[in-house]
């Protein structure tokens, strides 16, 4: 009979984390359950993997997970000694290498339909990774091998109109449609392009921003289909692709769209700190309506911080510099979400329900679902009215916030999307009280609510 080699690196982390088996068991199950999996994993099980029997493979994965959390430093499940395949679960999750050989590998699995990438969990060490790099992505050699026909400014455009193409099906249909499409156009379109021989640094320095902004959109998909773990590295290899471009700004509003996703996870550990330096990297640097973009996701940060004041000084700034807007053009990177002034509205009514403010905030989630097209942004319009209609709820106006919820619905026809889906369960859960008491209102929602969970 075989003897297991006791795990000795994984009993000497447990041991540094302080945890109790019990306790690590129970990190476990609560990284797992982030992931939409339940686990039953116990004190027992921990020994065991102390022991030498290796975990299941999914399992080892929440297990490095937790661990990274505990102690601020980043593990794989090979680092712990429970790896049971291959896979490289520390794939996109570094800053030092060309971005595309961390991207390549990704949209294989992608493709190939592999689940390993798609259900790992959100790492709060992983977030930290650019606010460590002081140091920018430095220029390829000019020696290094370029292959194929010289890249100009028309194929920059092109992949521009693609990437906007496929932004605009994501919003109007949910980030489930298209996703292949997507994956196979970055891979062996546009990751060629990014290593082509360019007319100017100019033109390389467009290309990649145009990458950059390609693989943020696939983050965004992984994201609205509750792929966190996902989405955060390819907002990483986005991240990395933006700061090799050197186009001003940009990085910085991929540190945005990170702290955006920690803050939505309730995970704040670095949020603020991505936010503040996202926002310096392009203060009086790019126009001032982008500028406001920047500024509304920090003062969210700051009141999650309980920084009132300075929360509600800078949503007021932001304000301010969307309204002194000279006409200036906004960068192709900078209108992921559409119109800037409607991800203003949006998020600085994030910032009054932070602040407990469920009045204003419910005014600007309604100003930020007019301030969209709703043909072009059917999702994003239907999220902002789903949360205003919380608002009115929390004010006790069910008719209203009924009404509001109706309008939201209407926008979710056609969409596939985790999200959506999700707010109308929500939904429901917050309807139940009014069902039994036989408010008519709730009780019509909630049969509208029972068919749309039903075919989509």
């Amino acid at each position: 009979m075989a003897t297991r080699t006791p795990n000795e690196k994984l009993r000497e982390l447990v041991a540094e984390s302080g945890w109790t088996n019990e306790a690590a068991a129970r990190a476990v199950r609560a990284v797992a359950a982030e992931c939409g999996v339940e686990l039953r994993t116990n004190k027992s099980a921990v020994e065991h993997w102390i022991a030498g029997v290796r975990p299941a493979a999914r399992t080892g994965r929440y297990l490095a997970v937790a661990l990274s959390r505990r102690l601020g430093r980043l593990f794989t499940p090979s680092d712990l000694g429970v790896a049971e395949t291959d896979d490289d679960d520390s794939v996109g999750l570094s800053l030092d290498a060309d971005p595309i050989d961390a991207l390549l590998p990704m949209w294989r699995h992608e493709l190939d339909r592999r689940q390993f990438l798609s259900g790992s969990a959100y790492s709060v060490a992983a977030a930290a990774l650019p606010l460590e790099y002081l140091r920018e992505i430095s220029d390829r050699s000019a020696a290094a091998a370029r292959t194929g026909h010289t890249v100009g400014m028309a194929e920059v455009a092109a992949v521009r109109d693609m990437v906007r193409v496929f932004s605009e099906m994501d919003e109007r249909h949910g980030g489930q449609h298209g996703r292949s499409a997507l994956v196979q156009y970055l891979r062996d379109d546009v990751a060629p392009l990014c290593r082509g021989r360019f007319r100017t640094e100019e033109i390389r320095a467009h290309m990649l921003s145009a990458a950059s902004r390609g693989v943020h959109l696939l983050g965004w998909k992984s994201y609205d289909a509750g792929q966190q773990g996902l989405a955060q590295r390819y907002y990483l290899q986005s991240y990395a692709l933006a700061v090799e471009s050197g186009v001003t700004g940009h990085d910085g509003f991929v540190m945005r769209t990170m702290a955006m996703q920690g803050l939505k996870l309730h995970r704040p550990e670095h949020c603020q700190g991505l936010a503040e330096t996202g926002l310096n990297r392009a203060k009086g640097r790019v126009d001032t309506r982008t500028e406001s973009l920047f500024r509304v996701v920090h003062a969210h940060t700051l009141a999650k911080s309980g920084l009132r004041q300075a929360a509600l000084a800078e949503a007021r700034q932001a304000r301010v510099l969307l309204d002194a807007d000279p006409g200036d053009e906004v960068p192709f990177w900078a209108l992921a979400w559409g119109p800037p002034a409607a991800s203003v509205h949006s998020r600085t009514a994030k910032v009054y329900e932070t602040l407990g403010d469920h009045r204003a905030a419910a005014e600007q989630y309604a100003r930020a679902a007019s301030s969209r097209p709703a043909g072009t942004y059917a999702r994003i319009v239907a999220l902002d009215l789903v949360a205003g209609a919380e608002m009115q709820l929390k004010r006790g106006n069910i008719e209203q916030a009924c009404t509001i919820w109706g309008q939201a619905m209407d926008h979710m026809h056609g969409v596939r999307s985790v999200r959506t889906r999700k707010a109308v369960t929500t939904m429901r859960k917050d309807l139940a009280r009014f069902r039994t008491r036989g408010v008519r209102c709730a009780t019509e929602l909630d049969a509208r609510a029972v068919d749309f969970l039903a075919t989509t």
